[in-house]
C-alpha cells in the first residue's frame, strides 16, 4: 500500500497550521512551524492570494494531511457523501470521524493518528471484545473501544475528552455515544469547501 514517508513537520508548514502529525513535538518549542512560518521549499518565502479554486485545494489537502488518507481513500468517501442522503459535509466528517484510528486517537490512546493506526495493526486494541486489526474499520455507534493492555501503548496527555465519546474509568474503555457535529470539530477545516471542489 502506497504511504507517505516523507517529513511531517513539511506538511504543516505547507498548510501553514499546525495538523498535530507528531504528537507532543507539536505542542512545544521544538515544532519548526514556531521559526519557519513560510511554506517549505526554494519559492516557498511567501504566501500569494489564493484563488477560490486554491483555498478548495488547501483545505481538501489540509484535510487528508489531518486523518492521514490517500487520494483514493479520500475520494471514496467523498462520492459516498454525495451519494447518501442527507447534508453532503455532514455525512463526510462522519466517516472520517468514526474511523477507527481516529477514534483511538480522540480517545486518548495515542499521540498521534500514525501512532494509532501503528498499535491497531499490532492488535493492541479491541471493538466490543473482539481484537480488530483494520485502522480504516468504521466504528458504529455503541460499539466500545478498549485497549488490551495500558503498558504497550503510549497515552495522550493534556486532552480534553470529546462530548461524542463515553468514558467508563471502571472498564478502562471508551463508547462511541454519537457522530460528531460540526462544531465538535477540533481542527478548523472548511467541509463545503471540500464538498464544492470535489463537485465541480
Amino acid at each position: 500500500m502506497a504511504r507517505y514517508y516523507g517529513p511531517k513537520c513539511r506538511m504543516c508548514r505547507r498548510e501553514g497550521v499546525k495538523l498535530y502529525l507528531k504528537g507532543k513535538r507539536c505542542e512545544g518549542e521544538k515544532c519548526p512551524l514556531n521559526d519557519k512560518s513560510q511554506a517549505p521549499g526554494q519559492h516557498g518565502t511567501s504566501r500569494k492570494a489564493l484563488s477560490v479554486y486554491g483555498m478548495q485545494l488547501r483545505e481538501k489537502q489540509k484535510a487528508k494531511r489531518i486523518y492521514g488518507l490517500l487520494e483514493r481513500q479520500f475520494r471514496n468517501y467523498i462520492n459516498e457523501a454525495l451519494r447518501s442522503r442527507g447534508v453532503s459535509g455532514n455525512i463526510l466528517m462522519q466517516k472520517l470521524e468514526s474511523r477507527f484510528d481516529n477514534l483511538v486517537y480522540r480517545s486518548g490512546f495515542a499521540v498521534s493518528r500514525a501512532q494509532a493506526r501503528q498499535n491497531i495493526r499490532r492488535g493492541l486494541f479491541t471493538v466490543n471484545g473482539k481484537k480488530v486489526t483494520i485502522p480504516s474499520m468504521e466504528i458504529k455507534v455503541g460499539n466500545i473501544i478498549k485497549p488490551e493492555s495500558f503498558e504497550k501503548i503510549s497515552l495522550r496527555e493534556g486532552f480534553i475528552m470529546p462530548d461524542w465519546l463515553e468514558v467508563n474509568l471502571k472498564e478502562k474503555s471508551v463508547k462511541f455515544s454519537r457522530f460528531p457535529v460540526e462544531e465538535d470539530l477540533q481542527e478548523k477545516i472548511d467541509i463545503q469547501s471540500i464538498i464544492e471542489f470535489y463537485s465541480r
